[in-house]
């Protein structure tokens, strides 16, 4: 089969229509409609059902769009590998990670590694929702709990304690809650419970609320929780790795804390010898050294 049509219809069927397609691939509809057209002829097979809001494969579509994604990744690694110069880091690297993690830690951190490692490219994934890595929806994850799937490289970064924080303002104009059902007089600032989100900080919210919280405020990521509480709004359930980058930031009822969550650090095992997954890889973990050598500078002082 010509390559050239097999690339129009994995686009196609990627997109699930035409004008999307011809966006991404630069062509005209009709010029997409006539490669899938004569796709079809020479398979002697209908491979799109056509309807007023898009394209669906048919069952002779869906196998033919399984050999073309396999088709898709190999070729992806095939380029990694063949980018990932011996001496040299540069091109582009696709991680994914929380939105929160995302915004509130390692983007701070990154001019670092731009510095270091300038021709780099980064696209960085804020999503809850988890990426299929062996899929190369991703090439890195940094997520908040153990992958489960197969064939990934993964490195265990850190341990993470949802916490209870308040601003200073917010607490001289309130008072600092001295025992969990003081709670109640307080608006309590956390994830949607109906969000996805780390299991750990929805149940410490459920065992929150048992204390009457009167006022709540929800927000669907821990970046809309954090400014929340730094406006003063109330008090907020905030990952700790927070405390040491925003220092107006004061712990609340300290004995009160989530189980331990785990974060790790994974990718593809194809992608072993990439000099850019092992540069940001080295990156992070440098990283996570200083901040926890940081925040025991903080506690013992």
């Amino acid at each position: 089969m010509d390559w050239d049509k097999l690339r129009i219809f994995h686009a196609v069927a990627d997109a699930g229509s035409l004008t999307h397609a011809g966006d991404q691939l630069h062509l005209s509809q009709s010029a997409i409609s006539r490669q899938i057209r004569a796709l079809e002829d020479s398979l002697n097979a209908t491979l799109f059902h056509r309807h007023a809001r898009g394209l669906i494969l048919t069952e002779q579509g869906e196998l033919l769009f399984d050999a073309t994604k396999a088709m898709m990744r190999r070729l992806d690694t095939a380029t990694a590998r063949i980018r990932d110069s011996e001496e040299e880091v540069f091109g582009e690297l696709r991680v994914t990670t929380t939105i929160g993690f995302g915004t509130l830690w390692l983007a701070p951190r990154l001019p670092k590694l731009f510095e270091k490692y300038p021709e780099l490219n980064i696209d960085l994934m804020l999503e809850e929702q988890v990426l299929d890595l062996p899929m190369r929806e991703a090439d890195v994850a940094i997520r908040m709990k153990e992958p489960s799937q197969a064939d990934l490289i993964r490195k265990r970064l850190m341990s993470v304690h949802m916490c209870l924080y308040a601003s200073q303002d917010y607490l001289a104009q309130h008072g600092t809650p001295e025992r969990p059902a003081d709670l109640s007089g307080n608006r309590l600032i956390c994830q949607n419970p109906r969000s996805a989100q780390v299991g750990a900080g929805a149940t410490l919210v459920q065992e929150l609320m048992t204390n009457d919280i009167p006022s709540l405020l929800t927000v669907n990521n821990y970046y809309g929780v954090l400014q929340a509480v730094l406006h003063n709004l109330g008090i907020g359930v905030l990952p700790d790795y927070l405390s040491r980058d925003f220092p107006q930031l004061v712990r609340v009822l300290p004995e009160i804390h989530s189980v331990e969550v785990p974060v790790f650090l994974a990718y593809p095992s194809e992608l072993r010898q990439s000099k850019r997954i092992a540069a940001f890889r080295d990156f992070v973990q440098e990283e996570i050294i200083l901040y926890r050598k940081e925040v025991q500078k903080q506690a013992d002082s």
